[in-house]
């Protein structure tokens, strides 16, 4: 089993989101993902899909849209993002996946010879547009949903199987690890893939490669040509 990721697909959701407004390289854009997808991952490995997801507002606007991924190969875990405005509670969620798809949603999920784990993050105290009045509380929130999936996925893991972590938000701020990075660190975490970046000075400051124990890999899927990036060939 081969080891993909990718982040932030942004389907359609029902919706009328045009990604282009934000550039040319965006025209087409689940056309040129599938593509790749199709050429690149096998039936039998596994994406990791780091949030933004979809922009359906609702949780039967985004069945189409799982559906979608669904028809593409390899089994998929996903977590939320901060724009998947569908996510209801886990139990509703899971409910409507179809086969191929499982979510981590501050819990762990073994997948063959590896536990996955996540929850989605949140902007960190010092970032430019973080408000304490309103963020302060989600990101303590985050941070304990964080412990919980890791919690979660030591125990999955019994000291064999190696441990991913999705999240949406980065765990670094300036190249510096922020609270999320130093739990994860904490945790024996073989691999944390994130995405929500989209501008190229962002990607040339995003934290990638090892960090201590820590692999860390931008997965936006802009920032990667809008193709599944290969994790590992073996897990």
């Amino acid at each position: 089993m081969r080891i993909w990721a990718i982040a932030d697909l942004h389907l359609a959701g029902g919706q009328d989101k045009p990604m282009d407004v934000f550039g040319a390289h965006w025209r087409n854009h689940a056309a040129t993902i599938a593509k790749a997808w199709h050429e690149c991952v096998a039936t039998d490995d596994l994406v990791l899909i780091a949030g933004d997801i979809s922009w359906a507002m609702h949780l039967n606007d985004v069945r189409a849209d799982l559906a979608w991924i669904e028809a593409l190969p390899g089994k998929k875990v996903l977590c939320k993002g901060n724009h998947d405005y569908w996510w209801s509670s886990k139990n509703k969620v899971r409910a409507i996946l179809p086969p191929s798809l499982q979510i981590v949603d501050c819990d762990a999920v073994v997948v063959d010879q590896i536990v996955v784990c996540g929850t989605r993050g949140w902007a960190v105290p010092g970032d430019r547009d973080f408000d304490k009045t309103t963020d302060q509380r989600i990101y303590e929130r985050e941070l304990g949903r964080l412990e919980r999936a890791l919690a979660g996925a030591q125990v999955l893991a019994e000291d064999v199987r190696p441990i991913y972590v999705l999240l949406h938000f980065p765990p670094f701020r300036d190249g510096q690890p922020t609270e999320f990075a130093k739990r994860i660190a904490a945790a024996n975490v073989h691999t944390c893939v994130y995405g929500h970046l989209h501008q190229a000075e962002q990607w040339a400051n995003a934290t990638t490669g090892q960090v201590e124990t820590v692999f860390y890999q931008l997965t936006a899927c802009d920032a990667l040509g809008f193709k599944p990036l290969l994790l590992s060939d073996n897990p």
